[in-house]
């Protein structure tokens, strides 16, 4: 197979280069590296020391940059898309290839997060290489399971069915895109198999630079659900639990919120995209004018 791993980026250059250097390490090379970011400064450093690595540029929102990569990579069999900050194991792409040979049906693969910093304070990058050195996997390392969506810090795209059938990320959903991962992955699932990947493996380190403000992020965890179960690629009953469940919890810990976390701008966000709701005039994009 031919296949590309697309990184979109955005404010995180130092970090970025650590994940190429990372990639730098896998016992079966991509055929192709692209990374697209907004601006320069997204980038600095980064052509001086990777060279072999493609650079595209996008407008900022991570469906835009993604499909900036996705019709750059016309040549390949398959995607595997990383998070900026997510370290992957060395093996971790020559499982994947082998779980796409080996089960022709499938269309999307996600791996296994030994760790993920986006639920607490993040990890850095040493402690994600200590966390991937210290992983003693002795299980089967093609072992797979049904998955209800690819996890969008690391998820490989069968790309022959995603062009038969013109699928690409929705840019409705704006910015960080928030569940624009789920989206894509099942509208592609619909057309063959999504697997979690036992041996493909790595650490989602959940850098907090270059995230989306809490307002905005708070308004996209309800609009966004309720989108996507419009569209019918969420069901109802799970759109609705993922948004109440935001919902308690940013007004839970708004009065002794994390460190890391604007629980009061996130919970003002929900409250917003309820008003929004009520008025007939909640949309994802809505987080553009907030």
């Amino acid at each position: 197979m031919r296949i590309a791993i697309g990184i979109a980026t955005r404010g995180r250059a130092p970090i970025l280069a650590e994940v190429l250097a990372e990639l730098g390490l896998q016992t079966r090379q991509p055929e192709r590296i692209l990374v697209c970011h907004v601006t320069p400064e997204d980038v600095a450093g980064i052509a001086e020391r990777f060279p072999h690595v493609e650079l595209l540029t996008a407008p900022a929102g991570l469906p835009r940059q993604r499909n900036a990569i996705l019709d750059a990579c016309g040549d390949c069999d398959a995607v595997l898309f990383l998070d900026d900050d997510f370290l992957c194991a060395p093996d971790y792409l020559a499982v994947t290839e082998r779980v796409f040979l080996t089960r022709p049906d499938c269309v999307v693969t996600t791996g296994t997060v030994l760790a993920d910093g986006a639920k607490g304070p993040g990890i850095s990058v040493q402690e994600g290489r200590v966390v991937l050195d210290e992983d003693r996997f002795d299980g089967d390392p093609l072992a797979v399971r049904p998955h209800f969506n690819g996890y969008g810090c690391n998820m490989a795209l069968r790309l022959a069915p995603m062009r038969e059938h013109g699928l690409r990320f929705d840019e409705n959903l704006p910015l960080y895109g928030w569940y624009e991962d789920l989206d894509l992955t099942r509208r592609l699932g619909r057309h063959g198999a999504i697997l979690r990947l036992a041996g493909a493996r790595g650490v989602h380190l959940g850098t907090k630079a270059g995230r989306v403000a809490g307002t905005r992020l708070g308004y996209s965890q309800v609009a966004n659900a309720i989108y996507l179960a419009r569209k019918g690629v969420y069901p109802w009953n799970r759109a609705l639990r993922s948004a109440a469940r935001n919902m308690a919890m940013n007004a839970a810990r708004s009065l002794k919120p994390e460190p890391w976390v604007d629980r009061a701008g996130r919970l003002k966000g929900n409250l917003i995209a309820l008003g929004d709701l009520l008025r007939g005039r909640m949309h994802p994009m809505r987080v553009m004018d907030l």
